[in-house]
């Protein structure tokens, strides 16, 4: 902002300017109200980034969702020039292995659902 604002004549340049125009004398050491003026109170810093990760019920994944966009998400999308991105995560490990009909479908479901990465793997 000191940069873009215009600078205020010095002492020296506004008794020049007056001893040229030949409207006043030497200056009497009173300040104008711009030096004398203190500088504005700087606002605090505010936050700029959150992040977050809970761990849901795999049996009520929809109700413990639906909270969370009610009550976080939504007051961060409703911030003017707020870019909200929200990843959801699912970690599954299956003792007896994963049958063939459920790789597929799961498989297939990922890929309709347009899942950035996913996949079964041997434990």
């Amino acid at each position: 902002m000191a940069t873009e604002a215009p600078s205020a004549p010095s002492s020296a340049g506004i008794a020049s300017e007056q001893a040229a125009a030949g409207t006043g004398g030497p200056l009497t050491g009173t300040a104008t109200a711009q030096e004398s003026a203190p500088a504005p109170a700087r606002a605090p810093s505010l936050p700029g980034r959150f992040h977050g990760s809970v761990r849901l019920d795999a049996t009520r994944v929809g109700r413990d969702a639906g909270g969370i966009a009610d009550e976080v998400i939504s007051h961060l999308t409703g911030l003017v020039g707020s870019c909200v991105s929200v990843t959801l995560e699912i970690h599954a490990e299956v003792q007896q292995g994963v049958p063939e009909k459920v790789v597929r479908t799961v498989t297939e479901n990922c890929r309709t659902l347009k899942f950035q990465d996913h996949g079964f793997e041997e434990s």
